[in-house]
């Protein structure tokens, strides 16, 4: 995937409110979003969600970003 397509896939996860209902809005494994989500903050450099069992949140960096 490109990294437009990573960009695009962080802010369904934002707006999804959750890597679960972002991967079946795009037609992904959740597994899927979660390493595209985690190629494109190494691009970057940075985290830009905080991430529990429960709940996945805008880091200060990512709310910039998004």
């Amino acid at each position: 995937m490109s990294k437009f397509d990573r960009i695009a896939i962080f802010l369904s996860v934002v707006e999804e409110n959750g890597f679960a209902a972002a991967a079946r809005k795009r037609g992904l494994s959740t597994a899927a979003v979660s390493r595209q989500i985690t190629t494109l903050e190494s691009e970057l450099g940075t985290q830009l969600l905080h991430r529990t069992t429960r709940h996945v949140s805008l880091t200060e960096i990512g709310e910039k970003y998004y």
